[in-house]
């Protein structure tokens, strides 16, 4: 079965988000930070005169981050009535899934077992298929 995918980078790493949830791909320009949010939730962005929560990808897999840069893409999606507009280092395509996902291989990180569908075959090359409620909800808390 394919399924179409927005083609990204995040982290460093070939990533994939299903094209039926991303509803643009924007470049990001203000944004106000939020007193008291957790580390990976940069602030709040405007599109269209609504507030996106605008979501570090690289610190919600629990990775390091250059953090935000005037123009940086990101995907806006929605997630329980909520709009998001996920970071991204690139968004370079639409393509089409060759396969169905497989299990995320051991090396790329909780971060990535956790955020990742598994793995799906593209034209480019096997990429991470992003689940975007384990994303928006960010790194796996620490054990105490």
């Amino acid at each position: 079965m394919t399924e179409l995918l927005l083609m990204c980078m995040i982290a460093g790493r070939r990533a994939a988000i299903s094209a039926i949830r991303v509803q643009s791909v924007i470049e990001i320009d203000e944004i106000t930070p939020i007193p008291g949010s957790p580390d990976f939730i940069c602030g709040l962005t405007a599109l269209r005169s609504q507030a996106l929560t605008v979501v570090d990808c690289a610190l919600a897999l629990g990775l390091d981050s250059a953090g935000a840069t005037p123009g940086q893409r990101a995907a806006v999606i929605e997630v329980d009535g909520h709009l998001y507009a996920l970071l991204l280092d690139d968004a370079y395509d639409v393509g089409e899934s060759l396969g169905t996902p497989v299990a995320v291989p051991g090396g790329f990180g909780s971060g990535w077992q956790n955020a990742a569908c598994g793995m799906v075959e593209t034209e480019g090359g096997p990429t991470l298929l992003v689940d975007i409620e384990s994303l928006v909800a960010g790194p796996i808390a620490e054990a105490a």
